[in-house]
């Protein structure tokens, strides 16, 4: 029996959207603890994982959760389970820039079955279910139709918990930005895959993220008629990280076939 449910969904949006004003009013001082040199956790992040947790278990108490901060060694798959980023966007969110956001996904049977990504600065929601479309604030959004590579603008990432990582990532962003219009850098993966839902982009590549990154992103793209994948041109992972393709669909095995041949 499927636990996502209307009424869960109305709930858990609404939950979200409440929970946002945790990024918006920025606490002072600023608590900040480095995962390392490059990857930071605050007490927004700790604050916005906790009240979602608590929430997230009394609406639904059967299904597990999978968190950015409180970490999954003991999930068992087989069973429904959160997929939250309490902050998707942490540098951002240090540096005052404005771009950042909640990323909240259900799955089950293996597949994420709802996402929710929510930017309370532009206070846009992003939300899908599968099979029933994807919204922004309540509206159908779709992908571009830029037919080919050389039409299109494209997303990129640039791996900063993982700088050993570097090199080959800037070598595919510039065989990237050669092929098409042009390249952005947002520093969120969550709202830069609903960049790509709904044609502000034509896609977006990382060579890591995990899948608190992409879980909700990666269905809203779906319901919107894009397509998300690894570099490979395989499904993602909803356990463990690695790299990752997103489009329009029209421009995605242009982009697979140019970072092979970028390797």
């Amino acid at each position: 029996m499927c636990i996502c449910t209307p009424d869960l969904v109305e709930r858990v949006v609404a939950l979200v959207r409440q929970t946002g004003v945790l990024l918006t009013q920025r606490p002072d001082p600023q608590a900040i603890q480095a995962k390392s040199a490059t990857d930071y956790v605050t007490n927004v992040d700790l604050a916005v994982e906790d009240t979602l947790r608590e929430a997230l278990a009394e609406l639904a108490p059967q299904v597990q959760f999978m968190g950015e901060e409180e970490g999954h060694s003991d999930l068992d798959p087989a069973r429904p389970f959160w997929i939250l980023d309490p902050v998707d966007g942490t540098t951002n969110f240090i540096h005052n820039y404005g771009h950042s956001a909640i990323s909240l996904a259900l799955a089950e049977d293996g597949q994420v079955v709802f996402g929710v990504v929510y930017n309370p600065y532009r206070q846009e929601c992003f939300t899908a279910v599968r099979g029933q479309g994807a919204q922004c604030n309540g509206r159908p959004i779709q992908v571009s139709t830029a037919p080919h590579l050389s039409d299109s603008l494209v997303a990129v990432g640039t791996v900063p918990g993982h700088r050993e990582l570097g090199q080959q990532a800037f070598a595919q962003m510039w065989a990237v930005y050669n092929a098409c219009q042009d390249i952005r850098r947002s520093g969120s993966a969550s709202l830069d895959l609903c960049d790509v839902a709904c044609g502000r982009v034509d896609g977006y590549l990382e060579l890591y993220l995990q899948p608190w990154d992409y879980a909700a992103g990666s269905l809203i793209l779906a319901e919107a008629g894009g397509c998300a994948t690894g570099l490979d041109g395989a499904p993602l992972c909803l356990t463990q990280g690695g790299p990752l393709l997103s489009s329009n669909g029209r421009i995605h095995t242009a982009l697979l076939e140019l970072l092979e041949q970028s390797n």
